[in-house]
């Protein structure tokens, strides 16, 4: 069943998504070379409970951290660890705040120092096929609509859109109906209708868009081993132009 949600649960989820913001900031302040992702990941929660919120990933599904950090060739869902972070990485921070009854989620891909040319095009590119996507949210768009839009820019640029990952609705519960796949056609899918809050997160690979789960059974990384990005909101849909309840304003303050 797909939740439409009140004005009243958006606000709500809106509170989340500024804890989310703020602590995505403080994370972003930290990331330099030396620094550990467990170092991050304790920073985070931190902040969060400080905040009155909880994690929202801590405990899911029997998911031990409040970050998944995924440096490199892993896509997604990658374990806070001693792993420090060097010159030429790049890093991908995917966190959730549960506030108020109601879960917020977004992500942000990170370079490390001096990052390849190439790489860093596709975190600009990734970024940047997040807002397309996000400008096919409005009612009476179809959910290929926005699936197209980040599909067909990313592929333009010759990188592959992970197809086994998706976002999601999300509210009381992280992940709700329906999914939000990278890719599609136009006018095909489901209808959109204001009310609808989804979360939008393109998972582009540098080169293919195959992927391998590890033994660890949560981490997701490219077939290649080439460097993968990660962005994400949390978005209402609207009527004439969909409204990001998240914020990378922390991020890019704390990046100046």
């Amino acid at each position: 069943m797909i939740i439409y949600k009140t004005e009243e649960e958006i606000e709500l989820i809106r509170a989340s998504a500024k804890v989310l913001a703020q602590a995505h900031g403080e994370v972003a302040g930290m990331i330099k070379e030396g620094v550990t992702t467990r170092a991050l990941d304790q920073r985070a929660e931190e902040f969060i409970r400080d905040h009155g919120g909880q994690p929202s990933f801590k405990g899911y599904n029997g998911f031990e951290y409040s970050l998944c950090i995924s440096p490199n060739a892993v896509v997604v869902h990658g374990f806070p660890s001693d792993y420090q972070l060097k010159s030429g990485d790049v890093v991908s921070v995917d966190c959730g705040v549960l506030l108020n009854g109601y879960h917020a989620d977004s992500a942000y891909t990170y370079p490390v120092g001096e990052v390849a040319p190439e790489v860093l095009k596709l975190l600009e590119e990734t970024k940047k096929s997040l807002y397309l996507g996000i400008d096919q949210a409005v009612a009476g768009n179809r959910m290929g609509d926005l699936g197209y839009a980040i599909q067909n820019h990313v592929e333009k640029q010759g990188y592959g859109v992970v197809r086994e990952l998706v976002g999601h609705g999300i509210g009381q519960k992280l992940h709700e109906r329906p999914e939000v796949p990278n890719y599609g056609k136009r006018g095909a899918g489901l209808k959109l209708q204001e009310g609808l809050v989804l979360a939008i997160e393109p998972m582009v690979n540098l080169g293919t868009k195959s992927v391998i789960q590890e033994k660890d059974g949560w981490t997701i990384r490219t077939k290649d081993f080439k460097p993968s990005a990660h962005f994400e909101h949390t978005v209402v849909v609207r009527k004439d132009k969909a409204e990001i309840l998240t914020s990378f304003e922390y991020i890019e303050k704390a990046l100046q």
